[in-house]
């Protein structure tokens, strides 16, 4: 399965180096993901198995961020911790070339084992449970 093209239409609209950072992200995630549903999700690219997300990136001021929604139990020095109330966590790229491909692999694989019930979130008002 491909990334959808409403995807490609946001990481076109990037600068160029931040295009060649989200298609290599896309084209990668997409790869390691293949099940998986991809849209635009609150403005920016997100990857869901079965109805949960699990990754996606967006672009802030000075980055691409790229966000794994239970990066935190990853157990991964590299992914800051974002938030306390959820379990995700993120890395920023200035340049693809900062990409690691063993890492961004490693991290997907993970992102498929360990996962917290976000589809969910809001039935159980907020409170997360880990469902992988």
């Amino acid at each position: 399965m491909k990334y959808t093209p409403e995807i490609q239409t946001y990481n076109d609209a990037l600068t160029a180096e931040d295009t060649a950072i989200a298609n290599f992200l896309a084209q990668t995630i997409t790869e390691n993901l293949p099940g998986a549903e991809n849209k635009i999700w609150h403005a920016h690219p997100v990857w869901f198995l079965d109805g949960n997300p699990v990754v996606g990136y967006s672009k802030l001021k000075n980055n691409m961020r790229l966000m794994f929604w239970s990066g935190q139990s990853f157990d991964e020095e590299l992914l800051n911790l974002n938030g306390k109330k959820f379990k995700d966590a993120a890395i920023a790229y200035t340049h693809v070339s900062q990409i690691n491909i063993k890492d961004l692999n490693r991290w997907l694989r993970k992102a498929t084992e360990i996962q917290w019930d976000y589809k969910n979130i809001v039935k159980r008002k907020g409170v997360l449970i880990r469902i992988k």
